[in-house]
């Protein structure tokens, strides 16, 4: 269960049986519109991506098969090429056939992190809305990856990341992480036999008669109170808990709070600071383009996930997440389309942890044990790849139609001699093919002319 799989990722996802996975972490391309390579003599040598995106870099077929299963994803990916433009829309396609297989492989219990900036991330946001539901949708992360970001730009310095966090379901696996104590907050600490402590107030901003007296040659101001009364102050005192002044007099700040008895810092909230990028001179850097921290991944993989549990990263890269899961006890799973995945994995356990890797690494498509005998997948790879050629459009009338209203149609019909080779078929709204009925398109064409239709 620590397996390393070189191959396209949907392949490979597709393959995964179902609820199979505890907790996912992707951090996949952004659509930057940049060519990422790693630097020559670094460990990450040779690992490459590009990061912009056309419809030529998508299959047609994934243009069909969202709009058969997510009609409303279909509608954002549309809408997405109308503002953003095609890009946008052939990155989100990729995208998004990926988020509907990742949820079908993750546990009811199960979450999702998806890391990317502000170039898509609108967009991914309301494309995992879709999805996984508005309604498990989590926290957006905000993590600052650097303290400035000094380009030459007439806007504010992008110097952060997100992480969009989604649930499978409305009961997740959590663990409350914390943020640790500053050095300033640390400094108020004192020490004595019971361990580290600081004196908080005695006192209570609550106006009480009973509890406004003289206790120890201390009295509380007459718009506060003691926290209890005078038999609880001494049980207090008596317990070790209350620091007296040295000639035995009480002190308003005086209630000794261990830190040992109190929570281990701060509530993590969604802004996250205290985690610094992958410098370049850290440790741990070895000049993958897109390194991530692995005190990143601790606290993601910490938070939403228990020892033994599966960990997913459809696109690992240098294989952090693979990393900070065998640090932390986890089973795992990395997918990337670069062989180089399998090397740096190897090689960061055994240098970051002292392990001979055991894992496997493959190349395969696993097979699904989950359903028994497995109908063909692309049993209806022709509609979907129309529609996605067509984008959606009736290649007659050439309005825009919804999946289920266009159907399969020979442009040369089959009783003419037409073949069912791809060339020959096309996407016709009901209409429109009760206009062609058993003639060629070209006939179908001209009677739309002449309807003024096209």
């Amino acid at each position: 269960h620590q397996t390393i799989w070189t191959r396209d990722n949907l392949e490979v996802l597709r393959g995964m049986n179902s609820d199979s996975v505890d907790l996912i972490y992707l951090d996949p391309p952004f659509n930057s519109g940049r060519q990422w390579s790693a630097p020559i003599g670094s460990e990450a040598a040779g690992a490459e991506f590009k990061d912009a995106w056309t419809l030529s870099d998508v299959d047609l077929a994934w243009h069909g098969e969202i709009a058969e299963q997510h009609p409303a994803l279909y509608g954002i990916l549309d809408a997405a090429g109308v503002a953003h433009g095609k890009p946008m829309k052939s990155y989100l396609i990729y995208m998004g056939v990926r988020l509907m297989e990742l949820k079908r492989v993750l546990a009811p219990a199960g979450s999702i992190y998806l890391h990317c900036d502000d170039t898509a991330g609108a967009y991914l946001k309301m494309t995992l809305d879709a999805v996984f539901g508005k309604d498990l949708y989590r926290n957006t992360i905000t993590w600052k990856r650097q303290t400035s970001n000094n380009a030459v730009t007439r806007s504010f310095g992008r110097n952060a990341d997100t992480l969009l966090f989604y649930s499978k379901g409305g009961d997740w696996t959590w663990n409350q992480p914390y943020f640790k104590r500053s050095a300033a907050e640390m400094r108020k600490y004192q020490e004595d036999e019971g361990g580290l402590y600081k004196c908080d107030d005695l006192t209570t901003p609550a106006v009480m008669p009973s509890r406004q007296f003289t206790w120890r040659g201390a009295t509380p101001s007459a718009s506060r109170s003691w926290k209890t009364d005078t038999a609880g102050l001494e049980a207090m005192l008596e317990r070790g808990e209350i620091e007296l002044r040295r000639d035995g007099t009480a002190k308003l700040m005086g209630w000794k709070r261990y830190l040992k008895d109190k929570a281990p810092g701060q509530k993590a909230q969604v802004i996250w600071t205290d985690i610094q990028r992958v410098g370049n001179t850290a440790k741990e850097r070895i000049g993958y383009p897109t390194q991530k921290p692995l005190a990143l991944l601790e606290r993601v993989i910490r938070a939403s996930s228990n020892e033994g549990d599966m960990v997913l990263d459809p696109f690992c890269g240098c294989a952090t997440a693979c990393v900070a899961a065998e640090k932390l006890g986890r089973e795992w799973v990395g997918i990337d389309i670069s062989p180089k995945a399998a090397e740096l994995v190897r090689s960061r356990l055994r240098g970051e942890l002292g392990l001979f890797y055991q894992g496997a690494h493959r190349t395969d498509v696993p097979a699904r044990t989950d359903l028994g005998d497995i109908p063909p997948y692309n049993a209806d790879i022709n509609k979907r790849t129309l529609y996605g050629e067509q984008e959606g459009v009736c290649n007659g009338c050439l309005v825009l139609f919804p999946y289920r209203n266009l159907t399969v149609d020979h442009k040369v019909p089959q009783s003419k001699g037409g073949g069912d080779e791809i060339e020959n078929l096309q996407l016709l709204c009901a209409a429109c093919n009760s206009t062609k009925g058993r003639d060629s398109h070209e006939v179908m064409i001209a009677r739309l002319e002449a309807q003024g239709i096209r």
